[in-house]
This record gives C-alpha cells, sequence and structure tokens, in this order.
C-alpha cells in the first residue's frame, strides 16, 4: 500500500469490518464498539492529551517520532469514532476540501451565525 489515499480507505474498510465483528477478544476496535461511544471517547481524550504532551516534548528535544506515532493514535481512535456513528474520513476530506479557499476567520464567523 504506498499511496497515502489507499492506506486511509483500508483503514476505513477494516474499521467498519471490524464495527460488527462479534468477539472483542481478538480485536481492539471491535472491543471499544461493543464498550460503546463514552469508551471511544475516552480513549480520544487520552490520545488527545498524549498528542499535546508529545508535542511539547518535541519542542525541546527536537526529537518528533512519539509526537508522529501518538498523532497517528489520535487520527485512529478518531476514525473509529467516526465508523461508530456511521461516518467515515470521507465525510472529513469533503469538509477540508470545502474549506480550501476560504479564510479561516471567514469561516469560523460562518460557523457561528
Amino acid at each position: 500500500m504506498s499511496d497515502k489515499q489507499d492506506i486511509l480507505a483500508e483503514l476505513t474498510r477494516i474499521l467498519e469490518s471490524r464495527k460488527s465483528a462479534a468477539d472483542g477478544e481478538k480485536s481492539y476496535v471491535a472491543s471499544l464498539h461493543q464498550k460503546g461511544l463514552n469508551k471511544i471517547l475516552e480513549k480520544i481524550g487520552e490520545e488527545a492529551t498524549e498528542t499535546i504532551l508529545a508535542a511539547k516534548d518535541a519542542q525541546v528535544s527536537g526529537d518528533k517520532s512519539e509526537l508522529i506515532a501518538e498523532t497517528a493514535d489520535l487520527w485512529f481512535h478518531s476514525l473509529v469514532m467516526l465508523s461508530h456513528l456511521d461516518e467515515s474520513a470521507d465525510s472529513v476530506l469533503n469538509e477540508l476540501a470545502r474549506r480550501f479557499g476560504v479564510s479561516g476567520h471567514d469561516e469560523k464567523a460562518a460557523r457561528q451565525s
């Protein structure tokens, strides 16, 4: 899998297949789905905190490897959340594409009105 877009598509496919997997002992993703949205959100909170701490450490040390690993964990758990709520990365990518060419300040103001 050399194309990064293919990685995202394959991960989305795997997450969807694990969503209905019966055995949460064999599949981490299945276990998260079985435990429900609150557990998934708890994991996202943990990973967000770990990402923040890794960013601070990277700024001091210059070593960004932990930051990359923690960001991957955060993205992964965010994708699990989207899957749990019957959404996918494509929805997020479409939203990001929609925002291209729009000032961040203008986009934020449009959301608030």
